[in-house]
């Protein structure tokens, strides 16, 4: 590939916005078409920019960058000949992979994930939406608010009318601080996102009466029983930056539990 340089590409990638993986070939073993140190970048969608081997390498790291994706955990993995495999995961504990290439080569790889922060998508134009979006933005989150922002370097405006084109994924949050304003257009949104994690700036009084009036609209009564209502953990906050910094912290505990059950997940199958 004249002209191609693998750290450019990841650059790229990043800016992008997209998640992807980048995987490292760490060791070899007999014969090999790729050599230690070699690496590339595999996209979500399964491209590989870059030089790892041969098909048999190359169907492994795509299908460990999808696991080191949805888990957002390096792993390491081997391929080699499957006359050598005894099982799926050798005594080091490295996944191991089949290879039916004639060269008998094995190869050791490191595969990294790499994703942009999650977002916190916030509806309203009120002080507490403006606090929180000033408070998130200090914690690493990705702002979206549905105001219009002068801080273009730490939040992004979006329609409250198309918020599909923000691509919120379920490991993001969403946060429905309208109070009074719209407030069942806005929670309607808001619950129909993939976000595992939707909280209201409400009584639980209004939001049941806002929820059971979704529902009886048609919306599917599962995503409604993702709502938590009041949003924040209960610090006996009082003002809008108070109230903010209760809502942040839930979603900070939020967050590290999240990566915590995924931890789990991993030592359990390794």
């Amino acid at each position: 590939m004249p002209g191609f340089d693998i750290f450019d590409t990841i650059d790229h990638l990043r800016s992008s916005g997209e998640a992807f993986c980048v995987a490292t070939v760490v060791r070899t073993a007999d014969a090999t078409s790729a050599k230690a140190g070699a690496k590339a970048a595999i996209t979500r969608d399964g491209r590989i920019l870059g030089h790892l081997g041969g098909a048999c390498v190359q169907r492994a790291v795509r299908a460990s960058a999808q696991e080191a994706l949805a888990s957002g955990a390096s792993r390491m993995i081997r391929v080699k000949p499957s006359d050598k495999v005894v099982a799926m995961t050798d005594p080091d504990g490295v996944q191991t992979f089949k290879s039916g290439c004639p060269s008998g080569g094995t190869v050791d790889l490191l595969v990294e994930p790499y994703q942009h922060a999650p977002c916190l998508v916030i509806f309203g134009d009120t002080p507490i939406a403006h606090a929180l979006a000033d408070h998130a933005a200090l914690a690493g989150l990705r702002v979206f608010v549905s105001f219009e922002t002068s801080d273009a370097a730490a939040q992004s405006c979006f329609d409250p009318d198309d918020v599909d084109a923000l691509g919120v994924e379920p490991r993001d949050f969403v946060v429905v601080a309208s109070q009074g304003q719209n407030d069942r257009a806005a929670l309607a949104s808001a619950l129909g996102t993939p976000a595992s994690r939707v909280s209201m700036v409400a009584s639980q009084r209004k939001a049941k009466v806002l929820t059971d009036r979704l529902v009886s609209q048609g919306m599917d009564a599962e995503k409604v029983a993702r709502l938590k209502s009041p949003a924040g953990l209960d610090i006996g906050a009082i003002d809008p930056h108070e109230i903010a910094l209760s809502i942040l912290a839930e979603i900070v505990r939020w967050r590290n539990a999240d990566t915590a059950e995924e931890t789990t997940h991993d030592e359990k199958l390794a």
